[in-house]
């Protein structure tokens, strides 16, 4: 397999944030092709929405530049560096499982469901992997896991375990200790859908605040079109493991070209 080349657009910005690169990305289970030869980029920055119908696929693109699906063919790029590649002379080889999780590392992902220890406190969640991966001093990551349960308005919970906590303050520790990798791409998969309708609101506006601090690329599936609307850069309609089309919110989710973003926009009332 030959190198693609690197854009530099896609490389990490002076912010920190990294691009993401997908060139032929195929993933299949069993006879059922989720990913068909997908080609995305995003920019250093950019805050991408993914939306489309249950089962086209948005999930599984997070999943595999988390690692946690591998792609059966294709290459992901993040800070222009390959994920499940390793340069080999005027090729490419399958990377070890070492050169994986140096580049994970700058990539965090933020669940349906919190995934939070329950047996630790809110404050433990979120220190465990800067002390445990990153080697962080205890002390350095109660002071950072204290910094961020402020930034998501929950320092008073520091010392509550995830079963004292309503869905929507689960769901921002579980936010919170993502953040703590001080990843320079975060993925986000329907972080609302597990919610009671009146807890939405507090989830979505710890996220509004992240975007508009810009540090950190952001790709986000979601099915909450309101907020695609304020906080994408761009919407990316998705449908049976293809992009359908992709442009800024106005223009996708207001004038949509394509017949199936059309009628996908109509069944959830956007359009």
């Amino acid at each position: 397999m030959s190198a693609p080349e690197i854009d530099a657009s896609i490389t990490t910005s002076d912010t920190g944030a990294a691009g993401v690169r997908m060139r032929g990305v195929t993933k299949a289970f069993g006879s059922n092709v989720v990913l068909r030869d997908l080609d995305l980029d995003v920019a250093p920055g950019e805050r991408v929405v993914i939306i489309g119908p249950s089962g086209s696929g948005k999930t599984t693109i997070l999943r595999v530049i988390m690692t946690l699906e591998r792609p059966d063919s294709g290459t992901i790029q993040v800070g222009g560096k390959q994920l499940y590649h390793e340069e080999a002379g005027d090729g490419l080889k399958p990377a070890s499982e070492k050169h994986i999780r140096s580049v994970r590392s700058d990539i965090g992902m933020v669940f349906q469901h919190f995934n939070l220890f329950p047996h630790m406190t809110a404050l433990e969640n979120i220190m465990l992997a800067p002390v445990k991966v990153h080697g962080v001093s205890k002390d350095d990551a109660r002071t950072l896991g204290m910094d961020l349960l402020d930034k998501v308005g929950l320092g008073h919970a520091a010392n509550q375990t995830p079963g004292q906590l309503s869905g929507g303050q689960k769901q921002r520790v579980a936010i919170a200790r993502s953040l703590a990798t001080k990843p320079a791409v975060m993925l986000f998969d329907e972080v609302t859908s597990a919610l009671d309708p009146e807890l939405v609101g507090e989830v979505l506006n710890v996220l509004r605040d992240i975007a508009e601090e810009g540090r950190t690329t952001m790709m986000l599936v979601t099915h909450e079109m309101h907020f695609a609307r304020e906080v994408a850069d761009r919407v990316v309609m998705f449908d049976q493991g293809q992009i359908v089309e992709s442009g800024p919110p106005s223009q996708i989710l207001d004038e949509p070209r394509e017949e199936r973003t059309q009628s996908f926009l109509g069944a959830v009332g956007e359009h």
